[in-house]
């Protein structure tokens, strides 16, 4: 089984660098990331923190979370004065408190997500026209996604030119309107 292994290991380290040697420009990218740190994006985030629906959810599980902190505390100052009774009850307050909290972070995270969905649906066929002409032109012969790099330099990486890129076709886009 050792061997299997270690024989196993050996060969994926060789072709690791046969890969290397047939592919002379390797390039990585993070998509998700050179979408989310374009102007769009930060513009839809920004609009959503604005909308009141959202605003009012953040204030809510800022107040939650404060609400829960001083039960907590409450709770580990006043311990050993409080009957059973008491503590049991401020340990349901501060379970309804995190039950709540947790909730309406959830509808929170729902609504990013649907942000971060809206703004890669809008710039995702010019990101991937992007991704085609940095193919042709810097003559890359193996792109990897970075979530499935073990290791990159910094680099390779085309993350920042694509959002540089997405960014100037969104500004030569709203000339052109």
């Amino acid at each position: 089984m050792k061997k299997t292994f270690i024989y196993t290991a050996c060969i994926a380290f060789f072709g690791f660098f046969s890969l290397t040697t047939f592919a002379q420009n390797v390039a990585v990218i993070d998509t998700q990331a050179a979408i989310l740190q374009t102007q769009v994006a930060q513009d839809a985030f920004k609009a959503l923190e604005e909308e009141s629906e959202y605003a009012s959810m953040v204030e809510d599980a800022k107040e939650l979370q404060a609400e829960r902190q001083s039960l907590a505390e409450t709770l580990q100052k006043d311990a050993e004065t409080l009957s059973n009774e008491e503590i049991a009850e401020l340990q349901k307050d501060i379970q309804e408190k995190s039950t709540d909290l947790e909730f309406v972070l959830g509808k929170i995270q729902a609504r990013q997500n649907e942000t971060v969905q809206a703004v890669a649906t809008q710039l995702n066929p010019a990101m991937m026209q992007i991704i085609n002409d940095l193919i042709v032109a810097k003559k890359i012969q193996l792109l990897l996604g970075a979530d499935k790099a073990l290791y990159f330099d910094g680099s390779v990486s085309i993350t920042q030119q694509v959002t540089d890129a997405l960014d100037g076709a969104a500004v030569a886009e709203s000339e052109t309107d």
